[in-house]
């Protein structure tokens, strides 16, 4: 009888697992639905609607995305015979001129850096264009995928094999942005996270959205690794804070908080983290407000992880390199793509 009782409880924990399964797979199914719903409501409410030619180039087709000022539709180039991206920037009528000004000087600034990068881990940006007074369009490089934060949505958490293989690539692209070339200086992200990584059509992962992204202007910067000189941190308070590391919030240091390169070595660590364990190192729950309220990120002086799911201590070690509290002891991007974990075969 005992044994019988065993084997129905079993039976029964097997029946909970499986309907807890179909339930978040529902309720999966059911964001999606709800996403695609907004985006086509966006889509029909948009002064780009009727579809048409731009720039007598690019045949408008559908609604990517919808941000604050800005929208992101596919569209197919007629020249090039391809499908590219392009995201047009609206200004406010009702903004005064010092406003606009500062808007369009923003948005030129990010065209500007994104213009200089050309790596298959990077975002293409092929053109820029008027619309009118007060509309222009970037054209960028399509990728066919979802972003990383779609990803994660869907799925939760990664295996390691298949986290470790998209941090490689956003490895790749960060050392290429911290490398200076030529006449194009090295580049800090600075927005690093899941929703500004988009994968193409062949599943492969490419670093997007250079809105907040710092030029480092020091001579000598490294030429191996990107910038290890600090910078002083002009913009403080703007980014997505559970991805930013402590030194972005100080608020006891002489002249203000400098950064280097290594802010986007913490960004990589807390989106490898989340790979793994489908939730963020520092701050999980916790609105942006309450994360600089309560100095959060200023505090996180060490990462606990999960008991599951399991990953090696390789894995460990790595991300607790990546996210040392001090940016003098933290290593730099070319530190990273050197790092045992990094460099051995899978």
């Amino acid at each position: 009888e005992d044994e019988a009782h065993r084997f129905h409880a079993s039976q029964l924990k097997r029946d909970e697992a499986e309907l807890a399964g179909e339930r978040a797979a529902i309720e999966r199914r059911k964001q999606q639905h709800v996403r695609e719903w907004q985006r086509v409501r966006h889509e029909d409410a948009s002064r780009f609607a009727p579809r048409p030619t731009m720039n007598d180039r690019y045949l408008l087709l559908s609604l990517l995305g919808k941000g604050g000022f800005s929208e992101v539709w596919l569209a197919y180039d007629l020249a090039e015979a391809r499908r590219v991206a392009i995201k047009f920037h609206q200004l406010d009528r009702g903004w005064s001129d010092e406003k606009k000004s500062a808007y369009v000087r923003h948005a030129a600034r990010e065209y500007a850096i994104q213009r200089d990068l050309d790596h298959p881990r990077v975002v293409r940006l092929h053109d820029v264009f008027e619309v009118d007074t007060n509309t222009f369009a970037t054209v960028l490089e399509h990728c066919g995928g979802e972003d990383l934060d779609s990803l994660l949505r869907c799925r939760k958490h990664l295996p390691e094999r298949d986290a470790r293989a998209i941090l490689l690539q956003v490895l790749a692209g960060l050392r290429h942005l911290q490398t200076p070339s030529g006449p194009r200086k090295a580049i800090i992200h600075y927005d690093l996270k899941p929703g500004n990584i988009l994968f193409d059509d062949a599943g492969d992962a490419k670093i997007t959205d250079f809105g907040l992204s710092k030029i480092v202007t020091d001579d000598d910067a490294s030429s191996r690794g990107g910038p290890t000189l600090s910078m002083e941190l002009t913009s403080q308070g703007a980014g997505t804070y559970w991805y930013l590391p402590p030194e972005c919030f100080a608020t006891d240091v002489a002249g203000g908080p400098r950064i280097s390169g290594k802010v986007d070595v913490w960004s990589a660590g807390v989106i490898y983290f989340q790979m793994l364990f489908g939730r963020k190192p520092f701050g999980e729950g916790l609105s942006q407000q309450r994360l600089l309220a309560d100095r959060t990120m200023a505090r996180a002086t060490s990462v606990d992880f999960p008991a599951k799911p399991a990953v090696s201590a390789d894995a460990k070690d790595f991300l607790r390199d990546c996210l040392r509290h001090s940016a003098a002891e933290r290593p730099s991007v070319a530190d990273l793509c050197a790092h045992a974990y990094v460099t051995k075969a899978l």
